[in-house]
C-alpha cells in the first residue's frame, strides 16, 4: 500500500491523498531459518560533552540483553495463515504475536491474520496449536487470537509497559520472526514519539483514518517481525512492531520502523476481548493535516499557532449537533488549495491542542463514545466553551 510522506488524517472523512513518496510495508513474509553468533564483550568509553565520561560495562550490558531475551522470548509466538484459493488451501503469509494471559490470547496485527481462514501458531518450544480469531480492528491494526486445550506451560503473559513514560533515545528491544527466523532479537532506541501512521481503512471523501501516537524506532524491523513486541529494557511490552517505512522497491529494513503503543493495545484488546470489534469516539470533523497550524497561520493570518481548524463538519454529526463551523471559503497555502474560515479547537477537557494528530490520540486514550467532552474554540475573535457528545466512528 503506498502512501505519502504528508498525508491526511481525521475523525471522519479526509480530503485527499497524494502520491506515495514512501511505503509503510506490513506484509509479512516467511523464509529459511539461520544462526547467528555473538561478539565478545569489551569495556566501551563514551566521551559526553561535559569533562567527565561514561563508563558502561559491556558484559553487564551483554547480560541485561541476554536475560532479556530469556525471559520474554517463550512469550513471542510465530503465527501462520491458511487461506482458500481456488478451492484450495494455501499458505499466505506469517507474522508474530506475544500471549497476554494464560487463557491463551494472543496479540497480534489484524493485517497479519485479516485473510486468514486457519491460522496456527507456534510457541518457542516448537510446539504448534490452532487459533480461532476473537477479535480485530484495521483502525489500529490490531488482533486478538486464542488458542485453547495446550499445555499451560507453553503460556507465558508479558508484562505491559507505558508508552505514556517512553521517550527518545531509551534503548528498545524487538523479539519477533523475520522472514520466518523464528525468535529473532533485534536491538536499537526509540527514534521519534507521537506519529501517525494511516490506517488501512479508507473514509468516506477517500482518506483514510489515522492511528495516533505510534513510536518510530531503529530497531530491525522486517516482514514478519509483524505483530511481535517492542520492549524496553526491563522487559516490558511498550508497542506492538507493526510496519516498516521503504524506499517501494527494497521490502527489507531501512532504519525507520513503527509500532503501535502499549496504551493503545489497553484500550483496544479488552474491546476485542469482550465483543470482537472496537468502538472509536467520533467528533465528526474533517481537518487539512496536509500542513501544520504554524504554517496555516503564517499564511491565513490566524489568531494562533495551534489547534485544529476545522475543514468540514459532517452533517448531523457530534460536532455539527454541538454547533461547531466549518469553513466557508478556498484559500491556498504554497499554492496548494485549503479550506479557510472555519472554527479553531484550541483545547479539549482543558488540555491545550497543538495539532489534529494530537487531539486524535487524545480521544483514542481519553475518551469513550457517549462521552462528554468540552471544547475550547476560537470563532474569529471570540473564545466559546462548547460541550460535545462523542459519537461512535461509523463503519
Amino acid at each position: 500500500m503506498k502512501t505519502c510522506l504528508t498525508f491526511m488524517v481525521l475523525i471522519s472523512l479526509a480530503l485527499s491523498a497524494c502520491s506515495g513518496m514512501a511505503i509503510f510495508e506490513k506484509t509479512p513474509a516467511p523464509a529459511a531459518p539461520a544462526r547467528a553468533t555473538a561478539a565478545s564483550a569489551v569495556p566501551i568509553v563514551v566521551a559526553t560533552q561535559s569533562p567527565v565520561s561514561i563508563t558502561i560495562d559491556a558484559d553487564a550490558e551483554e547480560t541485561l540483553l541476554i536475560n532479556l531475551y530469556e525471559q520474554v522470548n517463550p512469550s513471542v509466538v510465530n503465527i501462520e495463515i491458511s487461506g482458500q484459493v481456488s478451492n484450495d488451501l494455501i499458505p499466505l503469509g506469517s507474522g508474530s504475536g506475544f500471549v497476554i494471559d494464560t487463557d491463551g490470547r494472543i496479540v497480534t496485527n489484524n493485517h497479519v491474520i485479516e485473510e486468514a481462514d486457519e491460522i496456527y501458531v507456534t510457541f518457542f518450544s516448537g510446539d504448534v496449536a490452532v487459533a480461532q480469531l476473537i477479535g480485530s480492528d484495521p483502525y489500529a491494526d490490531l488482533a486478538v487470537i486464542q488458542v485453547k486445550d495446550v499445555d499451560a506451560v507453553l503460556l507465558h503473559p508479558v508484562e505491559l509497559g507505558d508508552s505514556a513514560q517512553v521517550r527518545v533515545g531509551q534503548r528498545v528491544v524487538a523479539i519477533g520472526n523475520p522472514f520466518g527466523l523464528v525468535g529473532t532479537m533485534t536491538v536499537g532506541v526509540v527514534s521519534g514519539v507521537g506519529r501517525t501512521l494511516p490506517s488501512d481503512v479508507l473514509a468516506a471523501g477517500g482518506g483514510t483514518y489515522s492511528n495516533p501516537e505510534i513510536i518510530q524506532t531503529d530497531a530491525p524491523i522486517n516482514p514478519g517481525n509483524s505483530g511481535g513486541p517492542l520492549l524496553d529494557s526491563h522487559g516490558r511490552v511498550i508497542g506492538v512492531n507493526s510496519a516498516i517505512r521503504t524506499d517501494g522497491e527494497n521490502r527489507a529494513n531501512s532504519g525507520v520502523g513503527f509500532a503501535v503503543p502499549i496504551n493503545t493495545v489497553k484500550r483496544i484488546v479488552p474491546q476485542l476481548i469482550e465483543t470482537g470489534r472496537a468502538a472509536y469516539p467520533y467528533l465528526g470533523i474533517t481537518a487539512d493535516n496536509s500542513f501544520t497550524m504554524p504554517e496555516l497561520a503564517l499564511a491565513l493570518n490566524l489568531p494562533v499557532k495551534r489547534g485544529v481548524l476545522i475543514s468540514q463538519v459532517t452533517e448531523d454529526g457530534p460536532a455539527d449537533k454541538a454547533g461547531l463551523h466549518g469553513g466557508n471559503r478556498r484559500a491556498e497555502v504554497r499554492g496548494v488549495g485549503v479550506v479557510a474560515g472555519g472554527d479553531i479547537i484550541i483545547a479539549i477537557d482543558g488540555v491545550p491542542l497543538e495539532s489534529f494528530d494530537q487531539m486524535i490520540g487524545y480521544l483514542i486514550l481519553n475518551t469513550e463514545v457517549g462521552q462528554t467532552v468540552k471544547l475550547t474554540v476560537l470563532r474569529g475573535n471570540e473564545t466559546l466553551e462548547v460541550d460535545l457528545t462523542l459519537g461512535e466512528r461509523p463503519r
